[in-house]
């Protein structure tokens, strides 16, 4: 089945499927945060994509990005990696950022570099992530990653 946008019907079923997965839940029914799901062919969430722009537009908070334990190593976390940084370059956003503390190499291999924390903050300030992290003292245990948007999807 193709990426399909995730409708407000949706975010109770990616809230449970994200819990499955053990990433952040925070925002998922925020209009600023755009995101996807994938399904098998009976329906089923089996991954998920997203972003949340900052204020101005330029940078991009990748979040979201998952696949079911029963089909990693399909290349699906791949795929829906780069529909993501393509619809946040096609969204006008010029940096990619994201916080991954277990992921760091699977998003080397996409291009992005360790980033300092900090600066990913300062950048998104007014995103879920940030400010959950940042109130919580989450931040100050997260590894932040970016790269530049020059063509990521193409």
């Amino acid at each position: 089945m193709p990426v399909t946008r995730v409708r407000p019907v949706d975010v109770a079923e990616l809230r449970g499927f994200l819990a499955e997965v053990d990433l952040t839940l925070a925002g998922l029914d925020a209009p600023t945060v755009r995101l996807w799901v994938d399904r098998d062919a009976s329906g089923v969430i089996v991954g998920s994509t997203g972003f949340e722009l900052s204020a101005d537009g330029a940078h991009a908070l990748i979040r979201s990005v998952a696949v079911r334990p029963g089909i990693r190593n399909t290349g699906a976390g791949t795929r829906l990696a780069l529909f993501a940084l393509a619809e946040a370059e096609a969204s006008g956003a010029s940096t990619a950022w994201l916080f991954s503390r277990r992921s760091g190499p699977f998003w080397q291999k996409l291009g992005f570099e360790p980033a300092d924390r900090d600066a990913l903050a300062a950048a998104l300030p007014d995103t879920h992530q940030v400010r959950l992290f940042a109130s919580t003292g989450q931040l100050a245990r997260e590894a932040a990653w970016s790269r530049q948007l020059d063509g990521a999807g193409r």
